[in-house]
């Protein structure tokens, strides 16, 4: 199975708020499974600099991201973590060209 499209997303916390925001992405991360369309949505904290985040999710449509995109929870954790953040979201989009693994296959 192919997803019709890929998101990497990078989040930076300031210096102190690390905890925070991660919290605030984990409650974020519980939402947005939910939502339609999602395949993955899967948080990660960087081992050598734990200020900063990805997010790595897969979506079956476009408009199933734009969706998420205009949603209250994003919003709010926008408004939220807006003073908490070194600085915006980096929203990186991607196609993939491999098929999903499914799991216990990696």
């Amino acid at each position: 199975m192919k997803t019709g499209l890929t998101v990497i997303a990078y989040v930076t916390a300031k210096a102190g708020q690390e905890d925070e925001v991660r919290n605030a992405l984990l409650d974020l991360v519980a939402r947005t499974r939910n939502e339609r369309g999602c395949v993955n949505y899967d948080l990660h904290q960087s081992d050598a600099t734990p200020v900063e985040f990805a997010i790595y999710e897969n979506w079956k449509r476009a408009s199933d991201l734009d969706t998420h995109a205009k949603s209250g929870h994003v919003r709010a954790f926008r408004r939220k973590m807006a003073d908490r953040l070194e600085r915006p979201s980096e929203i990186t989009k991607w196609r993939m060209v491999s098929e999903l693994a499914q799991h216990g296959e990696c």
